[in-house]
């Protein structure tokens, strides 16, 4: 065969599945396999892994929706979404506390989003499965539009080889996931495939926010360092319903404290220090440390401090972990998706059920090393820039903000669902209302945004007290787009 043939570079093996799901018994079909992407002149660019899950249809029944989805990184896989969350086969967790090393259950998920969609999983070239092809190149794929590409050519692959045209789409990204995804609907529905809806799980948009001197991030961040507090008995609310908590660190974020932020050196030092006081109130800090920081609390100091007369690290993906860190050696960086206690509590977990997933139920084996996590390579080579629709010269960070407005407005039956926890630090659910408040759209658009935080972390699904709760709001969203 020659290289270019289909048959012999976009492999699949499936396999036929039953699950039940509500008192009923679904049949499906599982797919794994790989698209090849192609540039402009034919030539291989990468071969894209992906694990997909198809109900089998009954006869003259309706087409049922289909779901993109994919998680972040940049250089994670997408099997945490699959098994940690609403693939078919699921790994419980004993979050918020650390789930033990092995052997682990692993069982049919009666949280899988397959009830009301047909799902694919697709991991990010250079990721999980996923490879280079041909003398394709990383700085071709490893970069903010360079991904969107990536993934609009695989996502209309699959389209094609699967005869898949005429089926309701949704995209689900998780992380910079939704940075993915937000980009990539405009993409894709400017290139005339519309979608029905994108979940946007654990959402971060706006990446200039997040720069150095921009006083924007301290504000997002503080209702979660103010729910964290509450969560740990440190700060004066403790006592109060979480709900009240959370509406008053928000008034108080946007309100004296941004005021306080953006006087700067002007700002008096009596006040200063009563908001100094406020802050300590919220966030369980001392208000004289809160001075020496000029009232600006960093994610990795709040980390430290907050537990630290305990010897104790609170997680940075769910602040209700902790972790013993009493003495380090070393001040140099960690990997900051491993060196974490809540990605250590589920991590082991998660991969392990994958790995049993594809031998035992899939009969799926390759010689490839699944590359779960390889953002420590991927992420000092990712271009940041972007190139933004209606801004000629390109961001040298993403705002798809941008994007997921054209997008609303390129297509107005579009919904949006914005999903998350009040105990991420990475990914802050107060910068995420700040984004979306930002998107500049009519009131009838508005509409089609809707949001739910949730009493858990960044991976919302991993808390068996979050998921089933999680999988219902997710059905109503599917029904009504």
């Amino acid at each position: 065969m020659t290289e270019t043939d289909p048959a012999e570079v976009e492999r699949s093996v499936r396999t036929t599945h039953t699950l039940e799901l509500a008192g009923t018994t679904l049949r499906y079909h599982a797919d794994a396999g790989t698209v090849r992407i192609r540039r402009d002149d034919h030539s291989p660019l990468a071969d894209v892994f992906y694990l997909a899950y198809r109900a089998v249809a009954e006869p003259g029944a309706a087409p049922r929706p289909l779901t993109f989805a994919f998680n972040g990184g940049p250089g994670s896989a997408s099997l945490w979404l699959n098994i940690g969350g609403f693939g078919p086969r699921r790994v419980p967790t004993r979050t918020p506390l650390a789930t033990p090393p092995a052997p682990y259950e692993f069982a049919d998920n009666p949280h899988s989003l397959l009830a009301v969609s047909d799902l694919v999983f697709i991991d990010a070239v250079g990721t999980g499965y996923s490879r280079l092809a041909g003398d394709g190149r990383p700085d071709e794929v490893w970069g903010v539009d360079q991904d969107v590409e990536a993934f609009t050519r695989a996502i209309l692959r699959y389209l094609t080889v699967t005869d898949s045209w005429h089926r309701p789409r949704y995209l689900f990204g998780e992380s910079y996931g939704t940075t993915r995804a937000a980009a990539l609907v405009h993409r894709l529905q400017n290139l005339g495939v519309d979608f029905n809806g994108v979940v946007l799980l654990s959402t971060l948009l706006n990446w200039a926010t997040n720069q150095p001197g921009v006083d924007q991030s301290y504000v997002n961040l503080l209702p979660t360092l103010a729910a964290t507090a509450h969560h740990h008995g440190r700060s004066a609310t403790t006592g109060q319903p979480l709900a009240e908590v959370l509406r008053e660190a928000r008034e108080f974020a946007q309100g004296d404290y941004a005021s306080a932020l953006q006087r700067g050196d002007t700002l008096p030092a009596r006040r200063e220090a009563e908001v100094a006081g406020r802050l300590s109130e919220f966030i369980g800090l001392p208000a004289d440390y809160l001075l020496r920081r000029r009232l600006r609390v960093e994610m990795e100091e709040f980390r430290r401090e907050l537990l630290a007369a305990e010897g104790r690290l609170i997680g940075r993906f769910d602040t209700r972990f902790a972790a013993d860190h009493q003495y380090v050696i070393g001040t140099g960086s960690f990997d900051p998706a491993t060196d974490d206690a809540a990605t250590a509590g589920v991590n082991s977990a998660h991969l392990s059920g994958f790995h049993t997933h594809l031998a035992a139920d899939l009969g799926y084996r390759t010689d490839l090393h699944y590359r779960h996590l390889h953002n420590m390579t991927i992420a000092p080579a990712w271009d940041w820039r972007h190139k933004a629709p209606g801004i000629d010269a390109p961001l040298q960070v993403p705002n798809v903000s941008l994007d997921l407005s054209a997008a609303l407005r390129r297509n107005p039956a579009l919904g949006v669902y914005l999903m998350g926890g009040v105990y991420d630090l990475a990914t802050p659910f107060f910068a995420a209302e700040f984004d979306i408040a930002h998107l500049y759209l009519s009131e009838s658009l508005r509409r089609n945004v809707r949001v739910s935080w949730y009493e858990s972390g960044h991976m919302t699904f991993v808390d068996e007290r979050i998921v089933g709760q999680m999988t219902a709001d997710l059905t109503g969203f599917y029904a009504q787009t």
